[in-house]
């Protein structure tokens, strides 16, 4: 099903594509006559095949997006997959951690077991 539902998808993805290319630029930016009966605001109100099949397979698009997301359960197939064994194996500790001992700073010790420097000059 999910399959089924990513190739449609790329169909449409691909059409939708074709038809915004084909679209002849009906804004003309600033530069467009504001004052026309036709247009409101720069942009031409047009009814045409082509934007009603822009619309179209947009709307497509995101209802196909959302049955790809509701149909995919847990991101994945539902069983382990190798990757997800390994991650798990590292992230679990084999072995329970043994307590080291503190470390020892230098002079803090027994004065008996300790050396002293030799500070004169030769």
């Amino acid at each position: 099903m999910t399959i089924l539902l990513l190739v449609i998808a790329v169909i449409v993805c691909i059409l939708l594509g074709l038809i915004v290319l084909i679209q002849n630029p009906k804004g003309g930016g600033l530069a467009s006559n504001f004052s026309a009966s036709s247009q409101l605001m720069g942009v031409q109100k047009t009814g045409d095949f082509l934007e009603k099949g822009t619309w179209i397979l947009a709307i497509t698009l995101m209802v196909l997006s959302l049955a790809i997301n509701v149909s995919v359960k847990n991101g994945g197939p539902a069983g382990d997959s190798d990757l997800q064994r390994q991650i798990d194996n590292v992230s679990k500790p084999s072995a329970p951690a043994t307590t080291a001992p503190a470390p020892t700073l230098p002079g803090a010790g027994s004065g008996a077991a300790q050396k002293p420097a030799d500070t004169a000059k030769k």
